[in-house]
């Protein structure tokens, strides 16, 4: 069941069982007081017929001794015509509760007279037929007889009333639930409006409209619950985007493995099966296992980057304090100065957080792409300077440059700018892509400033630890 009905038929419930208790407590309400009312005007009537009574009593000649039966009828039928009231119903009965004059209409038994009492009149409310009495009851003392005076007071109006009323409140709280069926239904509607937006929100994404929004038509906690519900459809628009781009990232990563594999091995291949095949001589043999050699080189290379990078994914830095001069020094050792390319390093002693070996790594990857960026005798400059809080590694070079376009995918991995070029010179266009992994850790980012023709220069930066001292030195 939906949720607006279910909203609607609970209302219309409670509305049903309210107006239904409100409606029988205020009728009985009014039976109670009018029949209370009656109780009252009977109860008073019985005393001052009693008082009527024992006052005619008194006026019966003294011959007398005792009030006889024919004396009582008289007196009691002209106190049943006395007065405004002409339907007045009473009964005299004699001590043995045997009726001595009775009205006509009087059915009544004789059960009350056992609760009569001379100074207390006994009432209950009995039913005749269609009709309804409040009988009443009490002694009287006449000349020295007991007697026992009843009456009966038609109350059959009030109870006409009552069913009346109910009958009135019934038909009443029927059209009231009618008109409360069609507006509850109408706020049903706008109440759940939000809820029926959400629905068809989700049921668009489902289909594959991540692009679809709730609209919100209301300041309550349903619109609020509308814009988190957007919220969430906006971050689950860029998570699915953010996947879709990892996926097409690992096809492309794939493929480019796949082509870059092929190609050193094609050339394994092919020239391992020149040496199988057929007889060389000295110099051909020499040109095949070196290419075999180099091509094999490559492979080693690249298998090993691919590992660093799959590593440093998975892992974590282990940072600590570390002297930027052990860094440099380190550079200083692994590349030495040559006549086909110029090491100038120019840097500040200082300490930085960092982990050593991920660090050295990166720097000898930026080296590295310098000086196949670099024509031979050209000029490398490896550089390091505080910069307030932090400290900023740099490798300049003055060779090919990179071109705008390609700067924000030279990151990615196999990525080449010059493929053959990269290739002729051992590369597999995985060095950055391993830098900004190793950098990542180190939660920092590699920073690229090149001119196409003139040069690149790559850099990033760590925090600082400890104080700073400056030497320049040139290679």
């Amino acid at each position: 069941m939906k949720f607006s009905k279910k909203l609607l038929l609970w209302t219309m419930i409670i509305i049903a069982l309210t107006l239904g208790f409100s409606g029988f407590y205020f009728v009985n309400y009014v039976f109670e007081t009018s029949l209370e009312r009656e109780v009252g005007q009977a109860l008073d009537e019985n005393s001052i017929l009693r008082f009527a009574f024992e006052t005619a009593a008194l006026n019966v000649p003294a011959r007398y001794g005792v009030l006889p039966d024919g004396s009582i009828e008289q007196i009691a039928s002209k106190l049943e015509t006395s007065g405004d009231n002409v339907s007045r119903l009473l009964r005299i009965s004699d001590e043995e509760k045997n009726a001595l004059y009775a009205s006509d209409g009087f059915e009544a038994d004789n059960v009350l007279l056992d609760q009569a009492q001379e100074n207390v009149c006994a009432y209950r409310v009995i039913q005749a037929g269609e009709h309804y009495y409040i009988q009443t009851g009490r002694k009287i003392n006449a000349l020295d007889r007991m007697l026992y005076l009843e009456t009966l007071r038609d109350v059959s109006g009030v109870f006409r009333e009552r069913d009346m009323g109910y009958s009135v409140y019934r038909r009443m709280t029927v059209l009231m639930l009618a008109v409360g069926v069609f507006v509850m239904y109408l706020i049903a509607s706008f109440l759940t409006k939000p809820i029926r937006l959400l629905t068809k929100a989700t049921k668009e994404m489902t289909a594959g409209d991540y692009s679809y929004r709730a609209k919100k038509v209301s300041n309550d906690e349903l619109g609020q619950l509308t814009l988190d519900f957007n919220q969430m459809a906006e971050a689950l628009e860029e998570n699915i985007d953010k996947l879709e781009e990892e996926v097409q990232a690992r096809e492309d990563f794939v493929g480019a493995f796949a082509h870059e594999l092929k190609t050193p091995l094609t050339s394994i291949i092919g020239y391992a099966d020149m040496l199988r095949l057929r007889k060389l001589d000295e110099e051909k043999s020499f040109l095949s296992a070196n290419y075999i050699y180099t091509e094999g080189k490559r492979l080693e290379a690249m298998s090993l980057k691919l590992l660093d990078i799959l590593v440093t994914k998975q892992g974590e830095a282990e940072i600590q304090r570390v002297s930027t001069e052990s860094l440099f020094e380190y550079l200083r050792s692994m590349f030495h100065p040559n006549e086909s390319m110029e090491f100038v390093y120019s840097y500040e002693k200082d300490y930085v957080l960092a982990d050593a070996n991920l660090i050295k790594t990166v720097l000898i990857n930026l080296l590295d792409n310098a000086c196949k960026a670099s024509e031979s005798g050209s000029r490398i400059e490896i550089m390091g300077k505080a910069e307030g809080e932090s400290y900023r590694f740099t490798v300049k070079d003055y060779g090919v440059g990179i071109p705008k376009e390609e700067l924000t995918k030279i990151t990615k991995a196999f990525y080449m700018v010059e493929k053959s070029r990269s290739r002729s010179r051992n590369g597999a266009g995985l060095g950055l892509s391993l830098c900004t992994e190793i950098l990542g850790l180190h939660h920092t980012t590699l920073e690229i400033d090149s001119t196409l023709g003139e040069g690149t220069a790559t850099s990033f930066l760590l925090q600082r630890k400890g104080g700073k001292d400056h030497e320049e030195t040139d290679a």
